[in-house]
């Protein structure tokens, strides 16, 4: 299941997106069987239970008596997938051609650093290049979706605490982040964690770390590879993370950078990002996320 989170007249919706448009919820409330619930916001989303098997069954046997209320994509505005997550988890230098191309030792244990949860922002949301910033750089990522509590998990039951997948981008001013050896300031801008368009939930994705994953800067290509080149795997990070912390329903983690950066070129090539730049990342079976930025 595809579900999106937008907004249309000022009113923040739930969706579900379908080939031929997105299906509001709320259209569905009076179809569903007695003592199902439908969610209303994101967490509410993460936190149903048994619902996408019902959804399934209502969209198989009684799609056509909605196609009416079907929207088109220009017709709403985009949210972040995860409005509001209760930490964003980061991994550093996980994927081993990235770690080259920047002349970094591969790590031996996953590298984790943060953003703060008001840095998401959404697919075609213009993003503000901050004026102390002189040097902003994508990064597509892989982003997973915790559903629920995962504490001290087995990396064999690990993918079992992943509700969903969405595509990333995290962005990183490279001065600022390299300033200090804490990487935290050119993190964590305004807009510097868009996510989205979809939240894909984790059986239509299947396996997570075999899913191509590419970048565009101005509709060149600058970024191809593949999650299998991860030197830490999804569920070896979700049992690393649950081993030092509690990771909650809403959590997210963005899982590492494939090589193409901006930083990872010579000196005299890099072009940072700019006003009027436009840069999509693209996951298989995940979608396209596109962002322009402005100053």
């Amino acid at each position: 299941m595809k579900y999106v989170h937008y907004q249309v007249e000022g009113q923040h919706q739930l969706g579900i997106q379908l080939e031929k448009g997105i299906l509001p919820l709320h259209v569905l409330e009076s179809a569903l069987p007695d003592g199902i619930r439908l969610p209303h916001t994101v967490m509410e989303l993460l936190e149903t239970k048994m619902l996408h098997t019902s959804l399934e069954h209502l969209l198989h046997h009684h799609l056509s008596e909605y196609e009416n209320s079907l929207l088109t994509e220009d017709q709403v505005q985009w949210l972040p997938c995860i409005p509001h997550p209760g930490k964003i988890i980061c991994i550093g230098l996980n994927y081993r051609k990235h770690a080259a191309e920047t002349n970094m030792p591969e790590p031996e244990t996953p590298v984790v650093f943060s953003k703060f949860s008001d840095s998401v922002t959404a697919h075609l949301a213009d993003i503000r290049i901050p004026e102390s910033a002189k040097q902003l750089d994508y990064e597509a990522e892989l982003c997973m979706v915790i559903g629920q509590i995962a504490e001290n998990v087995s990396k064999e039951n690990a993918l079992d605490y992943v509700f969903g997948y969405c595509t990333a981008n995290d962005l990183s001013a490279r001065d600022l982040q390299m300033r200090t050896s804490q990487w935290l300031l050119g993190k964590t801008g305004a807009g510097f964690a868009p996510l989205g368009p979809y939240l894909v939930t984790a059986d239509e994705v299947g396996n997570p770390n075999q899913l191509g994953i590419r970048a565009y800067l101005n509709d060149r290509q600058v970024q191809s590879s593949n999650t299998s080149d991860m030197i830490f795997h999804c569920d070896e990070l979700i049992h690393y993370l649950s081993r030092h912390m509690t990771l909650q329903p809403g959590d997210i983690i963005l899982t590492g950078t494939p090589e193409g950066v901006i930083m990872g070129l010579p000196e005299s090539e890099r072009q940072w990002l700019e006003a009027g730049d436009q840069v999509t990342i693209e996951i298989d079976r995940l979608g396209r996320l596109t962002n322009t930025f402005v100053r």
